[in-house]
């Protein structure tokens, strides 16, 4: 049976909780263990679907179709394991499976309460597929003492007594602020966390303690003294230049070995760190730089885009450059000529999202990047703009545009290239939807298979002419116009394997210019960088080099 780590936060949020367990997972991983990490949230929405990147940063898309927390990517980036439904679970998904078990009658007449109810439903949670793996990794959204939180708190502090004795252990991470006038570190915010953690029952094993500045001896004995935590099991948490040193830095200060003592495994394996080194020898001794730009519409929030980020830097390492990628609002360009903006790059991106503004200033990125010969990679509605572009300026459909902006204007203003998705086949069933459906969890959401036309781009660049990659669209394009925009050179180079749903397009004459249906930015890791995205930085520093 699996070992439990629960981690959980205190003081304030957005400390690195995520890329704690993410790191955690990796290191022990490099000491020969399996893995598997998931996420608690405390949120009443059913799961992130529906919520704004301005809200929650990106929805983070698993092969089985599940719309969850960004942090799910942090643990595919670090530990190379997919995520599944069952990593990632929200107090509005808890709830909505015990009113759906009580409106079914089984409860057998009882009174529904938090507890024992709610609870159960966690903790059976907690229990899916525990026989598969050594460590199972379950980080807890939010602060010790938030309202939503509670019932979780309660959920592990009973399933660490259900369990036998040294089968789980908690982590908890806090933050030590500098007060610069006085000059200290301050460890009462963290005495108070621990304090609000142990009155509902919970002793943390491990403390993780983020701060700007080194950590004295002194402090840490006196949070281990105030704490009840070994001094050994006090861990800095660092301030870092890259998310990719974590597992190092973690490492040198012992939090994967406190975690070991903590379950009482010694001798402990040795880790062998070798792909973190090379990670970050990648980094660090970069041979040269490239600039990319991202035209997207919620650039304000540099985590609603973080998967795309994160595989740019991937990118990166594959050819041994740095990436930098610099965000460009696409309303700018409903105003302004995009060429003056967008003149020094060698690179452009387009990525996704919902509704219709910015999309005028995103096609105009794209005739820009087309006529200018200059790599283009458009993903998801970035496709669609794409094709909406040649369209227009290739192919003479005017007013060529996506039922999308037509539904959300309530009125028809396009010809509809891009149609709203009624039905697909997934696995060996067909799935229908329509324009009145909920908006929640009725996507195209998950893994699809891609057949690519031999001797596309595509084909040379994954090195096959079948491949899977994660989808989240309700818009697809229209393929009753492939022959006419085929004729002006914009190739459908990967179809669904019925031939009904186009999933990707280049421009032949052009030396990258690819628009993808999917997310292949959802399956990059920096040790195992995503095809597109190595040969998209590639294509970027051959323009360097040129200019």
């Amino acid at each position: 049976m699996a070992r439990y780590i629960f981690i959980t936060g205190g003081v304030v949020s957005s400390l690195g909780k995520g890329l704690a367990s993410a790191a955690l997972g990796a290191l022990l991983q490099a000491r020969g263990f399996s893995v598997r990490l998931r996420k608690l949230d405390p949120y009443l929405n059913v799961d992130p679907g529906t919520m704004s990147p301005f809200e929650h940063g990106e929805v983070f898309v698993t092969d089985d179709g599940a719309e969850t927390d960004l942090d799910l990517g942090h643990y595919e980036r670090f530990t190379g394991v997919s995520a599944r439904k069952t990593d990632s679970v929200s107090s509005g998904r808890i709830y909505s499976n015990v009113l759906e078990k009580e409106r079914r009658g089984e409860y057998l007449g009882k009174t529904i309460q938090v507890i024992p109810h709610v609870t159960n439903e966690i903790k059976d949670f907690l229990l899916v597929g525990e026989d598969e793996v050594d460590f199972m990794l379950c980080e807890i959204g939010g602060t010790v003492g938030d309202i939503e939180g509670l019932p979780f708190f309660e959920a592990i502090r009973q399933f660490s007594q259900d369990k036998p004795r040294g089968q789980c252990i908690f982590v908890h991470l806090t933050l030590l602020p500098y007060v610069t006038a006085s000059g200290e570190l301050k460890t009462k915010p963290t005495q108070h966390s621990v304090k609000e953690l142990r009155a509902i029952g919970i002793a943390p094993d491990v403390l993780l303690l983020r701060s700007e500045h080194p950590i004295p001896a002194k402090e840490r004995e006196k949070i281990s003294l105030f704490c009840n935590v070994r001094k050994e099991a006090v861990i800095a948490a660092p301030d870092l230049s890259t998310i990719y040193e974590a597992p190092l830095a973690y490492h040198r200060e012992g939090f994967d070995q406190a975690v070991l003592d903590a379950f009482g495994i010694a001798p402990a394996p040795r880790p062998n760190l070798d792909r973190w080194e090379d990670v970050m020898d990648r980094l660090v001794n970069a041979e040269g730089e490239v600039r990319v730009a991202i035209v997207g519409k919620y650039t304000q929030l540099g985590d609603a885009y973080k998967s795309i980020a994160e595989a740019l830097t991937h990118g990166g390492m594959a050819n041994r450059v740095r990436v930098r990628a610099e965000w460009i609002d696409a309303e700018i360009f409903e105003r302004e000529d995009p060429g003056p903006w967008l003149e020094g790059y060698h690179a452009i991106l387009v990525p996704g999202g919902f509704g219709e503004r910015g999309t005028e200033g995103k096609i105009r990125a794209a005739e820009f990047a087309r006529t200018r010969k200059i790599p283009y990679l458009g993903i998801c509605l970035g496709m669609q703009m794409a094709v909406i572009e040649a369209a227009r300026n290739l192919a003479g459909v005017a007013n060529a545009g996506s039922e999308e902006f037509d539904h959300e204007a309530g009125i028809k203003r396009f010809t509809p290239v891009v149609y709203h998705l009624k039905e697909w086949v997934q696995g060996n069933h067909r799935v229908e939807r329509k324009v009145t459906d909920d908006k929640g969890g009725t996507m195209r959401l998950g893994a699809y298979t891609a057949m690519l036309a031999e001797g596309s781009n595509v084909a040379r660049i994954y090195g096959s002419t079948t491949i899977e990659e994660r989808h989240r669209h309700r818009y697809e394009v229209d393929i009753e116009y492939r022959e006419q925009l085929e004729e002006c050179g914009l190739w459908f180079s990967g179809m669904s394997p019925d031939n009904r749903l186009p999933e990707i397009v280049e421009v032949k004459d052009h030396p990258w210019f690819i628009g993808v249906q999917f997310h292949p930015e959802l399956k990059s890791k920096p040790f195992a960088p995503h095809p597109l995205f190595a040969d998209f930085v590639r294509a970027a520093v051959e323009v360097s080099r040129l200019v």
